[in-house]
């Protein structure tokens, strides 16, 4: 004898509902397309965020998120260049920041430390993820004068424009084999000397020599090679671009730098700034001009932050103040 299913109330109730739950939906999606004035199709106005009926003109509804870009592409290439995906490139990092990084901290998600299981796996995924992100010796290269060039940057105060500049520069130099013979300090540092340059945020060759691997006279003999070999455009420094510096580390008013600015203005039109340093002839002005507005400051103080000597502020601020009276005269 066969046992026959029963079939209970609950059964068919369980059948029937999920059936009454597509003609619910169906129906939905019918109103939805369907107006609800004149039973015309509804389309969607992207434009004005609205959707409206074709027929009756009646908006239906309005005010919808926009999920498209802000901007207009009208071929491919203009479709991919102005495409934004993820986090935005640079060419700060060697692979311009397109690979994952695996953070040191060993915690989880919620802050808890990691087995030393766990440790163990998270080192060994480093080691493998650093290995697939520097796979040849170019790129090995590339990450190392990165680094250099991120440290010479942070030491010396320098914005994220001049280190993405220098960046640039050292990625020519590579391309066009600039290296052999060279080392990778040296010429990171001509990279970051260039770009500070042509920022308008020059460092003198001790303030970057100071922070340099290498010494003073192998980073101006690579500047020169790298500036030469490159084709780069970079204007003789000015020292009015060092006075704001100099200005803020002696905690000066804005009326002495204003005066700085002034003395080194009429320098300029006396030619007394030819062949000489502007280092020198911009801590001179400060200095000079403190003591015309009766700001105290000692020679010793400018010359730490200029890295200059007393000597040189002396002989420089005569002829500021000599050029200054024969102006006024």
């Amino acid at each position: 004898m066969t046992d026959t299913p029963i079939r209970t109330q609950t059964d068919e109730r369980d059948q029937t509902e999920p059936e009454a739950e597509r003609v619910a939906s169906a129906e939905a999606t019918q109103e939805r397309e369907a107006c609800p004035e004149c039973g015309g199709r509804l389309v969607a106005d992207d434009e004005h965020a609205e959707t409206v009926c074709t027929d009756c003109g009646l908006v239906v509804d309005e005010d919808e998120i926009d999920r498209g870009p802000e901007w207009r592409a009208f071929d491919a290439a203009e479709k991919d260049e102005k495409s934004r995906v993820g986090a935005p490139t640079t060419n700060m990092m060697h692979d311009q920041g397109l690979s994952t990084n695996i953070g040191w901290q060993d915690k989880d998600a919620y802050g808890k430390s990691l087995s030393s299981r766990q440790r163990e796996k998270m080192q060994r995924l480093r080691t493998w993820n650093e290995r697939f992100r520097t796979r040849n010796s170019k790129e090995r290269n590339l990450k190392q004068a990165l680094g250099e060039i991120d440290r010479m940057a942070s030491a010396l105060g320098l914005p994220d424009t001049v280190r993405e500049t220098a960046s640039v520069v050292y990625r020519r130099a590579l391309e066009e084999d600039l290296l052999p013979g060279r080392s990778i300090e040296g010429v990171a540092t001509a990279a970051l000397y260039a770009a500070a340059r042509q920022a308008g945020t020059p460092r003198s060759l001790d303030e970057i020599s100071a922070v340099s691997r290498v010494g003073k006279d192998e980073v101006a003999r690579t500047y020169r090679y790298v500036v030469r070999e490159l084709g780069l455009e970079i204007q003789p420094a000015d020292p009015e671009s060092y006075v704001p510096r100099f200005a803020s580390e002696l905690e000066l008013s804005d009326e002495t730098e204003l005066r700085a600015r002034g003395l080194l203005s009429t320098a300029k039109e006396k030619g007394i700034h030819s062949g000489k340093s502007p280092v020198g002839l911009a801590a001179a002005a400060v200095y000079a001009a403190a003591l015309l507005t009766n700001e105290q400051v000692t020679q010793n103080a400018v010359g730490e932050v200029a890295n200059i000597s007393e000597v040189t502020i002396r002989n420089r601020y005569h002829e500021l103040l000599e050029a200054e009276d024969g102006a006024t005269v």
